[in-house]
């Protein structure tokens, strides 16, 4: 049942992202170019694809894309909707190799960074964010798109609207499908706390702290970003902290004057929680381990004593 609500999810994330796009591009105002996207798209469906079939083969099994057009699709639709965010995300100019750079650490990530989870391994970053934080890192002068992007040939109450769109879709496919409200609430809260904190301490704007939420850009991290399934907890509580864990992370972030914050906080906790992970299955091997050990019999126990 997981399984099933995950793939409903992810569908419905790729259409929402998908039409996004398309009107981002035919009249909302995006500044990047179609070569850009079609690149990022490229790069993501062929690593995705690539990485499998090695995989499959190094292990003996079937590409888990064989099956026909329809399995093929449900595969690719995770590498679809990391495309489409990484493009949509960067601003690069008209260069075309910082997307590419930024889709495939997004894609590679899913290979490279694995955590034991019950008796597998699931990778722990948030692909798109990861590959858009290592792009930013490296080439210092790709920045993110601009948040007016998604509004600038919009005017009138159409400014309400798409907000409100993007609130009420989110909501909707985080209720029913990622069931990551908790976390939601927890991040959002958190931010708003975090930026009283602020007030209080340094004398800042708690309305100035407060004006990202406003932004669609912030909507689409809170929304279509963090939430992701694979890369989040399920528990409603450890939801909480990983939400609350974001805000504190981005405003210390904030304090010490680090642009784009919002990405690096995802990073800093998803590494946090991926060696929590990595942990507490060292911790229960050792436990099972000590489960299992022989106990010596009663008789060596008394040799050993004399």
């Amino acid at each position: 049942m997981i399984k099933d609500l995950r793939l409903a999810a992810l569908r419905r994330f790729a259409i929402a992202i998908t039409i996004l796009n398309i009107a981002g591009h035919a009249f909302l105002g995006f500044e990047q170019s179609l070569a850009q996207m079609l690149a990022s798209l490229a790069t993501a469906y062929s690593l995705e694809i690539g990485l499998e079939a090695i995989d499959a083969r190094v292990n003996q099994r079937s590409p888990r894309f064989k099956g026909g057009p329809k399995i093929l699709i449900d595969f690719l639709l995770p590498s679809h909707i990391t495309g489409l965010a990484v493009a949509m995300l960067l601003y690069a100019n008209d260069r075309i190799f910082p997307i590419v750079f930024a889709a495939t650490v997004a894609i590679g990530s899913k290979v490279i960074f694995r955590a034991p989870i019950g008796n597998g391994r699931r990778h722990f970053f948030n692909p798109s964010n990861i590959g858009i934080a290592a792009t930013l890192l490296l080439f210092p002068w790709v920045g993110i798109a601009p948040p007016y992007q998604f509004t600038e040939n919009l005017g009138g109450i159409a400014h309400w609207i798409l907000p409100g769109i993007f609130i009420l879709t989110g909501s909707f496919l985080n209720a029913h499908f990622t069931r990551r409200i908790p976390l939601i609430i927890a991040w959002v809260s958190g931010f708003a706390v975090q930026a009283l904190i602020r007030n209080l301490a340094f004398g800042t704007s708690w309305i100035g702290g407060l004006v990202p939420m406003a932004g669609v850009a912030f909507l689409l991290f809170t929304f279509y970003m963090i939430t992701d399934p694979g890369t989040t907890p399920i528990k409603p509580l450890n939801q909480i902290a990983f939400g609350v864990g974001i805000a504190l992370a981005y405003s210390v972030l904030l304090i010490l004057h680090v642009a784009f914050g919002l990405f690096f906080a995802l990073v800093i906790v998803c590494t946090l929680r991926g060696v929590g992970l990595y942990v507490f299955a060292a911790r229960r091997a050792g436990r099972e381990m000590e489960i299992s050990a022989p106990k010596p019999a009663p008789a060596v126990l008394r040799e050993a004593e004399l």
